[in-house]
């Protein structure tokens, strides 16, 4: 597996990541993606390690907290050949459900403490801030998170789904790695002020859901065929209208797919190494079988007419999240 540094601090990862979110869904929505299994997820971490996978990405909100430990568990005898990635920022209810955004300096310390625990380590290697909580500065949040840093318990720092303004103001206060955004062939909204702004600061990209939640892999059925409990019946771009003019999306990626004897996945992914070293995309998975072939992206040569037929396919039909979901991010 090839290697890139996220930002100019010296974090070096395997060009492609592993997600973990699916193995335990967010809170109050455990089979987000349909049920899983924790011995399949820990085997599935261990197979990304015996390939060359270095990073993984997970979160408090994960689970709640399940997921960090479930990674714990798998790095168990590891951990020095991980790089460990982990969030925070939410705050829960009594019945561990979302009831909002917390990154008070408190909740920082508290949110780190927990976390190691979790992870069974003494250390994290990048540590995010989840999402903006507009009630507290950046500068008061970010200044907590660069206390851990200097005590050892933190090597790089990060934010997630942050604007341009939020990016400077935080790195003026402690420099950051990486930031992490959903970024792929069918959103690309970061690009423009946002990724300049994170490759003038020298901030890496960390895309998040690069394979469109499944659809771009062509094997997701549009919202009314999934389980009721698939976080993507509820996802606009899985409604009937828009996932019929995504589908035209899709084909495009496929017909470059064809010609690399390769799947609509491994092109999405290969597309967004081809955006530049300083992109590390995450693809999630719960299953081994996923994990290699997600690899095997980072070889794929791109040619200029693949790169021109995927630039021109624009953008997916429906927004990215329910509006809800769209007020949490910092645009």
């Amino acid at each position: 597996m090839h290697k890139r540094f996220l930002g100019k601090q010296g974090l070096e990862v395997s060009a492609i990541g592993l997600g973990t979110m699916g193995m335990t869904g967010v809170a109050g929505m455990a089979d987000m993606y349909g049920p899983a299994d924790d011995g399949e997820g820990i085997a599935t971490i261990q197979r990304a390690l015996d390939i060359g996978i270095t990073f993984f990405d997970t979160a408090e909100v994960y689970g709640p907290c399940r997921n960090e430990e479930l990674l714990g568990r798998a790095l168990a005898g590891r951990r020095h050949e991980a790089v460990i990635a982990t969030k925070f920022g939410f705050r829960f209810s009594a019945d561990q459900r979302i009831a909002g955004l917390d990154s008070r300096p408190e909740n920082v310390h508290r949110a780190l403490d927990g976390a190691l625990r979790r992870l069974g380590t003494d250390y994290v290697d990048l540590w995010y801030q989840h999402r903006l909580d507009r009630s507290v500065p950046i500068e008061d949040t970010v200044g907590a998170m660069a206390e851990q840093v200097r005590a050892g318990k933190v090597r790089y720092l990060g934010l997630s789904e942050v604007g341009a303004a939020t990016l400077r103001r935080a790195h003026a206060v402690h420099p950051l790695s990486a930031m992490q955004s959903e970024y792929s062939l069918w959103e690309r909204n970061i690009e423009g002020e946002v990724l300049d702004t994170c490759r003038e600061l020298g901030i890496g990209i960390v895309p998040y859901s690069p394979l469109g939640r499944g659809f771009l892999t062509g094997t997701v059925p549009r919202s009314d065929d999934l389980p009721d409990a698939d976080y993507r019946r509820h996802d606009p771009r899985f409604q009937t209208d828009n996932y019929a003019r995504n589908v035209h999306l899709l084909a495009a990626v496929q017909a470059v797919a064809v010609r690399h004897k390769a799947t609509a996945a491994q092109i999405a992914l290969a597309w967004l190494l081809h955006r530049g070293d300083d992109v590390v995309p995450i693809p999630g998975t719960k299953q081994r079988k996923y994990v290699a072939a997600n690899a095997a992206a980072a070889d794929l040569k791109l040619s200029d007419r693949d790169l021109a037929e995927l630039e021109s396919i624009g953008s997916a039909a429906g927004q990215r999240y329910t509006d809800r979901g769209m007020a949490t991010i910092d645009r």
